[in-house]
């Protein structure tokens, strides 16, 4: 974005400090994501510890997710964006000084995971209501892009420093990690744009607070639909195709090579499907790109059976999460556009917690249809699951009529004024 874009030069400079710090706040969560199972497995040389570490993560997420959006909706986001950096930053670094010094006691790296989890779930729709009061409305198509291809860069790169890091001492991805949130901390407090809680909140943690969001998203037909299609079913019905095509590829579980190959084939579509959607013609309405990839999804399912070699599976998978990756632009972006400001943060949060419901289940369903029936009818039977989820979303009246924006006025951005 430019100046010739229409945004002031504070708003882009406040993107850019924006984008950067979550640049570096995600790295280091990516980087410490995969260092801190390997750490629970090498010191106790249990899989059941290291697996209740990623159990405990999903766990905090889950149970923090409505309330983080109903916190993000009535703190002035910058500041809690702040704070939960700095108490990432504190959380991780303790963490480091301990694995230094050679104590890591489950009882700690438990409530890291925890702690972690949750402050990363309270700093996203945080990062979306400043987002939202910092580019203007038709501008964030092209921001929202930028902001996914930031995350899916930091998922290709992350685990790969993390390893690297962990492997010369498992310390360094966590410090790595508590310097990330600092500079993040300090690119923050640079920010001018300010984002004011809704004054009409009484309390981030009551009953309406919570459902605030869900009841936007379940009052219209659009949301309601693509959601309850896109994000819950098809996600689900994804997760269980990649856990298939990983098991097979990696010949249940004797090589890694396959496998690697797959998710970094799929990480590299996610990242080019991110950068492609802010060139998605603006005629171009987020429902047709998230038809098209039901459709894609279901081709990939009757296309796997054809061959096992991990390039072929992982060059389909990557075609097929690229375009879900524009899908999924368009779809925040169009959610975002006609979410009054004051409801960012609970009607994201909302969004996120329908879509993870049962997300978890999908490897599970995936295990138990490759168990019973093998690669091949698995694929055929997730295949079925898209077709229906594309006829859905292709036909669904509700879907062809995207909600509106926002026609209400809005307060102004409050920016601090520029020192000489």
């Amino acid at each position: 974005m430019g100046p010739r874009d229409g945004v002031g030069l504070s708003g882009i400079r406040d993107f850019r400090l924006l984008w950067i710090s979550g640049l570096l706040a995600s790295l280091g969560s990516q980087m410490s994501a995969i260092a801190l199972p390997l750490l629970v497995l090498h010191r106790t040389g249990s899989p059941v510890e290291a697996g209740a570490v990623g159990s405990v993560s999903i766990g905090a997420v889950l149970i923090a997710m409505l309330p983080g959006g109903a916190l993000a909706d009535t703190v002035e986001r910058r500041r809690l964006m702040r704070i939960c950096d700095l108490g990432s930053t504190l959380v991780v670094g303790t963490l480091a000084v301990c694995v230094f010094l050679g104590r890591t006691p489950m009882l700690l790296v438990l409530p890291v995971a925890a702690v972690g989890a949750v402050m990363n779930t309270v700093y996203g729709p945080a990062a979306l209501g400043l987002l939202r009061a910092m580019v203007p409305a038709e501008l964030l198509g092209r921001a929202t892009s930028r902001l996914q291809a930031r995350g899916a860069a930091t998922r290709l790169v992350g685990p790969i420093g993390g390893g690297a890091l962990y492997a010369l001492h498992p310390a360094l991805p966590f410090a790595a990690e508590a310097v990330g949130l600092l500079l993040s901390t300090g690119c923050l407090t640079l920010v001018r744009t300010r984002s004011a809680p809704n004054r009409g909140t009484r309390s981030a943690f009551s009953r309406k607070e919570f459902a605030a969001g869900v009841g936007f998203i379940l009052g219209r037909p659009y949301l309601r639909t693509v959601l309850l299609v896109f994000g819950l079913g098809l996600n689900a019905a994804f997760s269980a195709m990649m856990f298939v095509a990983l098991a097979t590829a990696s010949h249940g579980g004797s090589s890694g090579i396959g496998g690697g190959t797959i998710v970094s084939l799929i990480a590299v579509g996610s990242l080019t499907g991110s950068l492609l959607a802010g060139k998605v013609p603006a005629e171009l309405r987020p429902g047709t790109m998230i038809a098209a990839t039901c459709w894609a999804c279901t081709g990939t399912a009757l296309l796997l059976p054809i061959s096992q070699s991990p390039l072929y599976v992982g060059a389909l998978c990557s075609l097929t999460i690229a375009t879900a990756s524009m899908g999924s632009v368009g779809f925040a972006t169009s959610v975002l556009v006609a979410t009054p400001e004051h409801l960012v943060g609970r009607v994201q949060s909302a969004a996120g917690f329908v879509s993870s419901l049962i997300q978890p289940l999908g490897p599970l369903a995936g295990g138990a249809l490759l168990t019973v029936w093998g690669a091949d009818t698995a694929y055929l039977v997730l295949g079925g699951v898209f077709l229906v989820c594309a006829a859905l979303v292709s036909w669904a009246p509700s879907v062809r009529s995207e909600p509106a924006p926002v026609t209400t006025e809005r307060a102004p951005a409050h920016r601090e004024p520029v020192n000489p």
